[in-house]
C-alpha cells in the first residue's frame, strides 16, 4: 500500500492581498474535506472529482458557481478528468447550465465510449445521466457582473492581460490512491469575454490535465491559448521520467513561457508520489496534504 496524496490548485493568476484568505480557505477545504477520505480507501478518481466539486461550489473560483462570462453574458464551463490507471478519460466544453461540469465529465468516461461532449450535446447528456442542471442566479456571481459590465465595450480588452486584474481562476486535482493509482482533474469557466463556443485547454487531455500511472499526473491553469500549444500537463508528465516533481514542473513552465510567452501554473504527483507545482504568473493558490495529514495551503509568489 502506498501513501495517498492530494494535491488542488486554485488558478494562478495575480490575486489581490485583500482575496488571499479566500483562496487560501477554498483549497485548504478541498483537501481537508477529502484527504482523510482518500487515506481511508477512496479511489484517486473520486478523490479528485470530490475536490474539484468543492472548488466548484465555492464562488471564489473561476468554475461553476463564480465563472467568468462570456462576450454575450453567459456562462459557458470546461471540464476534464482522467484515470491514470487505464488513461481513460471524459470531458465536456462549452457546456452552460451545470454547476459541477466535472460530475459530467465523469459520467461521460465511465458511461460512454467518448471522450469529449461539447455545447448542447453535453447538456443533453447531462440531462440524460440525471444530473441537476443549475439556474443561471445559481452560477453568476455579483463580482462577474460588474466586470464584465466593466469591460464588454473595451476595444482593448485582452485575453492574455485578464491575468493582471481579475483575482479568480481554473481549480484542479491530482490525487495518488492507497493502491498507486493516479488521477487528475481540471474545470473552469474559461477566460473572460470569450466568444460563445471558445475551448480553453481545461478540458483538453494533456493541455489542461493529464494522468498515467507510469509517469505522474498533473492540472494546469493559465492562459489556455498558450497551455495547449505546448501540451503543458503531457508535458510535464514526459519530464517526470528524467526529473524530480519539483524539476519537471519548472521545466515544463519554462517551456511554455519560452516558446510561447504563456503564463500559468501547474501541480502534480509523480509515479513514486512526490509532489511538484510551478508556476510564472505572480501568484498560485494552492493546498496539498503532507504524509501527517497536515494540511498546507497558501499563496506562492512568483520568484524574483
Amino acid at each position: 500500500m502506498t501513501q495517498a496524496r492530494l494535491i488542488v490548485h486554485g488558478g494562478a493568476w495575480t490575486i489581490p492581498e485583500e482575496v488571499h484568505a479566500e483562496h487560501i480557505n477554498g483549497v485548504h477545504r478541498a483537501v481537508s474535506e477529502i484527504y482523510p477520505r482518500l487515506r481511508d480507501g477512496l479511489s484517486a478518481l473520486d478523490a479528485v472529482e470530490a475536490a474539484v466539486r468543492i472548488l466548484e461550489e465555492d464562488p471564489t473560483f473561476d468554475a461553476g458557481r463564480g465563472s467568468v462570462l462570456n462576450a454575450e453574458g453567459e456562462i459557458e464551463l470546461d471540464a476534464i478528468i482522467m484515470d491514470g490507471e487505464t488513461l481513460n478519460l471524459g470531458a465536456v466544453a462549452a457546456l452552460k447550465g451545470f454547476l459541477h461540469p466535472i460530475t459530467v465529465a465523469r459520467a461521460l468516461m465511465e458511461h460512454t465510449e467518448y471522450c469529449i461532449l461539447v455545447g448542447a450535446g453535453a447538456r443533453k447528456f447531462g440531462h440524460q445521466m440525471g444530473i441537476r442542471e443549475s439556474l443561471p442566479e445559481e452560477l453568476v456571481t455579483p463580482r462577474e457582473l460588474a466586470f464584465y459590465a466593466q469591460s464588454k465595450n473595451d476595444p482593448s480588452f485582452c485575453m492574455r492581460e485578464v491575468f493582471a486584474p481579475p483575482s479568480n481562476g481554473t481549480v484542479g486535482a491530482v490525487a495518488m490512491d492507497n493502491e498507486g493509482n493516479l488521477a487528475a482533474a481540471t474545470s473552469t469557466g474559461g477566460s473572460p469575454l470569450k466568444p460563445p463556443g471558445r475551448v480553453g485547454d481545461s478540458p483538453l487531455v494533456g493541455a489542461g490535465a493529464y494522468a498515467d500511472n507510469q509517469s505522474g499526473a498533473a492540472s494546469a491553469t493559465g492562459w489556455g491559448e498558450a497551455i495547449m500549444k505546448i501540451l503543458l500537463t503531457k508535458t510535464a508528465c514526459d519530464l517526470l521520467r528524467d526529473h524530480s516533481s519539483k524539476a519537471a514542473a519548472e521545466a515544463a513552465i519554462e517551456l511554455l513561457e519560452r516558446r510561447v510567452a504563456g503564463l500559468g501554473g501547474l501541480i502534480l504527483i509523480d509515479r513514486s508520489g512526490n509532489y511538484g507545482w510551478a508556476h510564472n504568473t505572480s501568484e498560485m493558490a494552492f493546498a496539498y496534504a503532507e504524509d501527517s495529514g497536515e494540511v498546507v495551503a497558501r499563496i506562492r509568489k512568483a520568484k524574483g
